[in-house]
């Protein structure tokens, strides 16, 4: 049974989205939200009207990701399962411009498209368009006539790498009765840890609910495996104590690069600004200028490099995740801006890994520092005795990097959990009418 908010909602939303459609007329962002879903049913009408033969009748997958960072949990699922069943067609929907933008080419994708606005008209004119067997969900982004209408089509629903942090808004008095509607929508909720498994279960009674892990660990893993780009850089780095400092902000740079300087016995650095556009290069090889750091940009490298004169500055895209490979510990941009970026690609070489302060939105980041893998900084000062205490004792730096290794190989696996159900479904042959969580 659905809650009255969930009712209510339902009932309302017409209204609500069209008032806000009027407002956002006159509003920049929501403006631009609006209009890129100006023809959205007839661009999607044209793309599935394209599709071979072959696909029309194929199992049909629907992937909702509220923007890229979730769709890349999917991707590893994703790659399983078309290479086991090739004609399975899959639709990929986003919420935010940024993930639309950045995967609307996805390989194998029958239709990228966003996602309309939340109401039943719009929800059942997706629904008949798509036929979707299954609907995977990435992590959150519910909306609930979506939900309700692929629900009452026959498909079956997956919530995957699921959360749920005691102090989230879904424990909310008013709001927990709407969310456990929702979450009971769900055939399987595959989450990434036990509390996040006993929190579905004891909270909101979703029976279905289990622990996976996160995809995104299957795919640091196997991504790893690969470290043919940074393989002519190998020779530069061996037996030498590295630091790459990854996806860093000019906030970053002004704590990394003087803590950096201050160490009495450097490592050498490789530096990856998390922009490589000509007016950023620009300012970043100013500012190392200004403070006497030699530096050597990646495009420019030849044999004459000495990494113990020259810092390595990487004004390429494509590197990062590899680099990591060469280090022997990690610094993690973005911790003192917005939220921290990937620290799994550091940690799955089983180094050391530090950030800033500003991680709390980032589940991984705060469970890798809780169980020793990663020290949160907070200032110049913290992060030069970081620096100092882990490239002091090789001992107390392996003992970090086992445990940032270990996060990684303990969480793997999702990929196969999740694989397996749809694959099972898909198997099948048939809809069938799914009980709830």
């Amino acid at each position: 049974m659905n809650s009255a908010a969930l009712d209510l909602y339902v009932i309302f939303s017409p209204w609500l989205f069209g008032a806000i459609s009027r407002l956002g007329a006159a509003q920049g962002r929501l403006r631009d939200f609006l209009s890129v879903r100006n023809s959205l049913f007839e661009n999607l009408e044209e793309k599935i009207a394209s599709l071979p033969d072959r696909k029309t009748g194929s199992y049909r997958l629907w992937v909702h990701a509220a923007s890229v960072g979730e769709f890349e949990q999917a991707r590893p699922v994703i790659a399983a399962l078309q290479a086991k069943h090739p004609d399975i067609a899959l639709f990929v929907s986003f919420l935010s411009d940024s993930g639309y933008n950045a995967r609307k080419d996805f390989p194998g994708a029958s239709a990228v498209f966003y996602l309309p606005v939340d109401t039943p008209a719009n929800a059942r004119r997706l629904v008949s368009l798509i036929r979707p067997d299954m609907l995977m969900l990435m992590r959150y982004d519910f909306w609930p006539n979506h939900l309700l209408e692929t629900k009452k089509a026959g498909a079956r629903l997956i919530l995957a790498a699921a959360v749920l942090r005691q102090r989230s808004h879904y424990f909310r008095p008013v709001l927990k009765s709407f969310y456990g509607s929702l979450f009971r929508l769900f055939d399987r909720i595959y989450t990434v840890s036990e509390d996040d498994t006993r929190a579905f279960r004891e909270s909101f009674g979703c029976v279905h609910a289990e622990t996976a892990g996160d995809p995104r660990f299957d795919q640091v893993l196997q991504r790893s495996m690969n470290v043919a780009k940074v393989s002519h850089l190998k020779p530069f780095y061996e037996n030498r104590s590295v630091l790459v400092a990854g996806s860093v902000w000019d906030r970053d740079e002004t704590i990394l690069l003087p803590a950096w300087q201050k160490l009495e016995k450097r490592p050498v650095l490789i530096l990856v600004p998390h922009k490589v556009d000509h007016e950023n290069m620009g300012r970043l090889c100013r500012g190392l200028t200004e403070m006497k750091i030699a530096f050597r940009k990646i495009s420019t490298l030849d044999r004459s490099f000495d990494p113990e004169q020259e810092t390595l500055v990487i004004d390429q895209t494509g590197y990062l995740a590899e680099l990591y490979s060469l280090a022997s510990l990690a610094y993690v941009g973005g911790g003192f801006g917005v939220n921290v970026h990937n620290t799994l690609e550091p940690a799955v070489y089983g180094i050391p890994v530090l950030f800033g302060p500003r991680h709390l939105n980032s589940p991984e980041a705060v469970d890798l520092a809780a169980c020793g893998g990663a020290t949160v900084v907070s200032d110049e000062t913290t992060l030069h005795k970081a620096l100092c205490h882990l490239f002091g004792s090789r001992q107390e730096r392996m003992r970090a990097g086992t445990a940032a290794g270990m996060f990684v190989r303990e969480r793997s696996g999702a990929t196969d959990r999740i694989t397996e159900y749809i694959e099972t479904d898909c198997q099948s042959g048939k809809k069938t009418v799914p009980g709830n969580c």
